[in-house]
């Protein structure tokens, strides 16, 4: 079980990776072979020998738009990071990054500016433990897209998605080293309620929850796969006693990403007349994203946690809906009413990056 991609998403999502690397002057590219990830184990007797490794996260399906958007701010801000991919087509083109003349002499880089890449199955749960063995913090970022579904998601990879998300979270659970768990979620695990419940709080925000049986009902799959995920998630997160923080996204936007990212887009984007008729379309800029995930893992190891809902747009007007449709190349069905039943918040996250922006500008 991996990440399923076209061909096309796959080169276009290396050479995406290729541009951040020429981008981070003096980043080193380490990528592993299956022996040499066999390094000493992290274990409870030993663990306190890791605080060399406080600066070492991983980052799950890190060639991906979303993931390389977060590796590039960890590099920023000074971490080495560890990146998986799960097949061997990704690590064979690193190679040749790698050994290319454009990072000649790369290798002798400080600590601070190192990725390594390392093949790991998210299936194959002591593959992930081997992989997240010395790292302080894991990044799961992956959303499994079906090519062969017309919404470019299925019910069946709605399951994938599910069990993914619970072996990622047992694996960190089980590796000593990790502290905190930051999983991508989406939007979508907030928003898809049965809207004929007058009851419902005007208000969407980090305490909002979209029901399972409705999500089924409509076949909102993709919806459905997340939704699953960060509930797993969360339920392995208290039994184990794992620190996890989960961030909802609103549709990923960016240069080059709705082109080489269609599959993920169109799933985003079933049942969005509903959503856009009920204030509840929004967009984020990728490396908005990227950069809320770092800031919240750093707050974790203060008093941070729990959910964050991530949007800096909300679509709300037919000009807004035909400029989307331009990007994305997706037709959207509007009204012209203009009168919004829900409004979407993200104040806790705003609050949290306000800070950290203060606190950054004063010190």
């Amino acid at each position: 079980m991996g990440v399923v991609r076209t061909d096309e998403s796959r080169r276009a999502e290396i050479e995406e990776f290729r541009r951040m690397l020429l981008s981070c002057s003096g980043v080193g590219l380490k990528v592993s072979t299956k022996e040499e990830g066999n390094r000493r184990r992290v274990t409870a007797g030993n663990i306190r020998e890791c605080a060399v490794d406080q600066k070492l996260v991983c980052v799950t399906s890190g060639v991906s738009f979303l993931g390389i958007a977060i590796v590039k701010q960890l590099l920023v801000r000074g971490y080495d990071v560890r990146i998986i991919v799960d097949n061997e087509e990704d690590i064979d083109r690193l190679r040749e990054i790698e050994s290319s003349e454009e990072f000649e002499g790369s290798s002798s880089i400080t600590r601070n500016n190192r990725i390594g890449v390392v093949v790991a199955k998210f299936n194959e749960r002591q593959s992930l433990i081997e992989a997240f063995d010395g790292c302080c913090a894991v990044f799961h970022t992956t959303a499994f897209i079906d090519p062969s579904g017309f919404s470019g998601y299925s019910k069946f990879m709605a399951e994938i998605e599910a069990k993914a998300a619970e072996n990622v979270a047992e694996a960190c659970a089980a590796t000593p080293s990790v502290r905190n768990y930051v999983l991508t979620s989406s939007l979508l695990t907030c928003i898809w309620r049965d809207t004929s419940n007058s009851s419902l709080s005007p208000v969407v925000d980090h305490n909002s929850w979209s029901d399972e049986s409705f999500c089924s009902s409509k076949k909102l799959w993709y919806a459905l796969g997340k939704l699953k995920a960060e509930r797993a998630s969360w339920r392995i997160a208290k039994e184990k006693g794992l620190k996890l923080t989960t961030i909802c996204s609103g549709l990923i936007t960016g240069p080059r990403y709705f082109c080489a990212n269609p599959s993920s887009t169109i799933a985003y984007l079933k049942g969005g007349q509903d959503m856009y008729e009920q204030g509840l379309l929004a967009t984020v800029d990728v490396n908005k994203l990227a950069e809320a995930h770092v800031k919240v893992h750093e707050e974790m190891n203060k008093t941070g946690g729990g959910r964050y809902v991530c949007f800096d747009k909300v679509v709300r007007s037919p000009d807004e809906v035909q400029r989307l449709e331009q990007e994305t190349g997706l037709h959207i069905n509007t009204s012209d009413d203009g009168v919004f039943r829900f409004e979407l918040s993200n104040r806790k996250l705003d609050r949290l990056m306000s800070q950290v922006h203060r606190c950054t500008s004063v010190c």
